[in-house]
């Protein structure tokens, strides 16, 4: 009784934690860019470069950033797949898309250069993408392309454009996302000090203190709290209409925005208005410009549906995944870690690699067991190569590619994904230590 309660404990400390922390200003952002990448980005845009007549130099580069532009993740990456290599894509540009997709999808990405370092995550961009691209043309370079099908192709004939509007609105989004994440003197440093005129009480600052948590902290999650519901009745009907809940929900996400931008000492009570809080008022304004001026209701409905449908799905399981990370954490032996993947060799990353296989998680789930691992010992060269390794070779992928594209393709498409991820995390690994 006594581990169990232990590690519920964990759990429960870790899932408070992340919710006070300000990864949130990395979270709510890509939420908001993936909603609008899905509900308002043609995805014309990425298809018609990826069909069996285009040169390779234009199909590769867009099959690497079709995952970002069109925001897939693991579980909605392979009925993608399989509609374009039905449809006559080029096998090589098709594979690329299949593995470089999840990799840079903006919710992992942003998530995972918030909870564990921008080196992971701009490492996780560049390896992903050019070793993406160089699985699809050896795959090409293997298996014979055949004829493309003109009725079939006609998928990759179709054209869009986005008005400038919505171009601005990305951009907006964007730099949302970098004021709230990026760590320069300018938007760290508070411009001035507030001191509340109130001290704590002993009970009050007994019980922040004993669940780790400042009243910022305790404010931000009791602001979530709020919001789950509001957002429920807000947005779950949102393509039908609009309602003061939903007015309600998009009002309670910029304060929590705005509430996490500062930083807080003296026991909370000193609050430093910092150059992100300032910057995200002003970017934030800038949307709300846009989006009432420029972009229409149904418009404004199918972007706040995604992103809506986007929360429903993903966060739960995020929650669930940090609990879960916080009792691992809680059970492991560091030496376990340490010994295993403590280093950075050869062995550690095809350690890493196995462990994506059998212990795939949900998109974002993965941050946090990876920052378990790591607060365990594990060195970020294995570190990267599970988290590229996560979403591509989970057994439930592995089953689903083999239907789409045969046994021999995936059999060679599993082995190229398993040797780059590996080769990726190590080269990594070594690039740390050399510099």
């Amino acid at each position: 009784m006594s581990l169990i309660l232990d590690l519920l404990g964990a759990g429960w400390a870790g899932l408070l934690d992340y919710l006070a922390a300000h990864v949130l200003l990395c979270l709510v952002p890509a939420f908001f860019i993936a909603g609008y990448l899905s509900g308002l980005m043609p995805k014309e845009i990425v298809t018609r470069y990826l069909g069996p007549k285009t040169p390779k130099v234009i199909s590769y580069p867009a099959s690497a950033i079709g995952g970002f532009v069109l925001a897939v993740c693991s579980c909605t990456i392979l009925p993608l797949f399989a509609g374009i290599w039905k449809r006559g894509a080029g096998l090589g540009p098709a594979v690329t898309f299949l593995f470089v997709g999840p990799a840079v999808n903006i919710l992992a990405i942003s998530y995972t250069g918030s909870a564990i370092g921008m080196d992971i995550a701009i490492a996780r961009i560049v390896l992903a993408i050019t070793f993406g691209i160089a699985i699809g043309l050896i795959m090409a370079a293997i298996f014979k392309q055949p004829a493309a099908d003109p009725a079939k192709a006609a998928l990759f004939d179709q054209t869009a454009t986005l008005r400038p509007a919505l171009s601005a609105l990305f951009a907006l989004l964007i730099a949302v996302l970098i004021a709230g994440t990026l760590q320069i003197g300018l938007l760290k440093n508070a411009v001035f000090s507030v001191t509340l005129p109130l001290a704590l009480s002993d009970g009050v600052q007994d019980a922040l203190d004993a669940l780790d948590l400042t009243l910022q902290g305790a404010l931000l999650i009791a602001l979530l709290v709020v919001i789950a519901p509001v957002a429920w009745k807000g947005l779950n009907n949102v393509l039908s209409g609009f309602n003061r809940w939903t007015w309600a929900a998009l009002g309670l996400v910029a304060v929590t925005l705005l509430l996490v931008a500062p930083t807080t000492d003296s026991s909370s009570i000193v609050i430093n208005f910092t150059g992100r809080f300032f910057a995200e008022i002003a970017l934030l304004g800038g949307i709300v410009y846009v989006v009432t001026k420029h972009v229409t209701h149904d418009e404004l409905a199918s972007w706040l549906w995604e992103t809506w449908r986007f929360v429903k799905q993903i966060f739960p399981l995020l929650i669930i995944g940090v609990f879960v990370a916080g009792m691992f954490r809680e059970i492991t032996p560091e030496e376990w870690v340490q010994q295993l993947a403590g280093r950075n060799t050869i062995w550690a990353n095809l350690i890493g690699v196995t462990f994506g296989v059998f212990m795939y998680f949900p998109t974002l789930v993965e941050v946090p067991v990876a920052a378990a691992f790591l607060d365990l010992g594990m060195h970020r060269g294995p570190l990267l190569a599970y988290l590229l390794a996560d979403p591509e070779l989970s057994l439930q992928s592995i089953l689903v590619t083999s239907r789409i594209m045969g046994r021999a393709k995936t059999a060679t498409y599993v082995s190229l994904v398993a040797l780059f991820s590996t080769v990726a995390g190590y080269l990594f690994g070594a690039a740390l230590a050399a510099f």
